[in-house]
């Protein structure tokens, strides 16, 4: 990855049964690099205040200088939804850099590895269940949608942090995605020759899913024959 070739990314989401769509996407170039950010965010709970939240995180997540890193992605978006007296929400981000991606993250969005033909998780949830599953015990259902983290109340000391390293694709999800569909499952749908980030919503939703999904998808390097190409489908995102 070279700050001269821009990456081909596909995005999608779509409401579910729910109220509101609560997900938002950004991306940007940063000028200092000309290197890509992206970020996906969930707002907490299903009302417009969620929403706002989310479109004021990955707003001011992307517009972070990449010399300051992730963590501070976060820190931006954090203050941002605190000064907008918006609801709250969960985040991940994602800097490209010469030798692949800096992600951080707080809550139970994802970031995957993609090689072409397989996905890895790079994310860890900051969820209870996940808590207690760390710990040897098996959590209720309903501790899968409880956060200990989020972007209005989590500290820096308590962000999670990953690196992608090497040529890869990056797959960016929201719980209504990842949670319905299993790794196999979304591999698969990557593997099909276009469209990748709507067969995933749609697929999380014809497996009745219950939450808004969404999905931001960059396409493995070697893959991409287009390189000013970007595939949207249209939906409420930060401007």
């Amino acid at each position: 990855m070279t700050s001269t070739s821009a990456p081909v990314w596909h995005t999608a989401s779509v409401r579910g049964p729910r109220t509101v769509n609560a997900d938002a996407v950004a991306a940007g170039t940063d000028p200092a690099t000309g290197f890509a950010v992206f970020a996906l965010a969930d707002g907490v709970g299903d009302a417009e205040d969620a929403a706002h939240a989310a479109r004021i995180a990955v707003a001011a997540a992307t517009r972070s200088p990449l010399s300051s890193g992730p963590a501070a992605a976060l820190l931006a978006a954090r203050d941002a939804v605190r000064a907008r007296d918006a609801g709250d929400c969960v985040l991940v981000v994602a800097q490209a850099g010469e030798r692949g991606y800096r992600i951080a993250w707080v809550g139970d969005v994802r970031a995957y590895a993609w090689d072409g033909t397989r996905l890895r998780q790079l994310t860890h949830d900051h969820t209870l269940a996940q808590y207690f599953r760390d710990r040897g015990q098996v959590p209720t259902p309903r501790m899968e949608h409880l956060v200990t983290t989020s972007v209005r109340t989590a500290g820096e000391a308590e962000y999670g942090h990953a690196e992608l390293t090497g040529p890869a694709g990056l797959l960016l999800t929201s719980d209504g995605v990842h949670k319905t569909l299993d790794l196999a499952t979304m591999a698969e749908l990557l593997r099909q020759p276009a469209n990748s980030a709507p067969a995933l919503t749609a697929a999380a939703l014809a497996a009745g899913g219950t939450d808004n999904a969404t999905a931001l998808f960059v396409e493995y390097p070697a893959a991409a024959t287009d390189v000013s190409t970007v595939s949207t489908v249209p939906f409420h995102v930060a401007a």
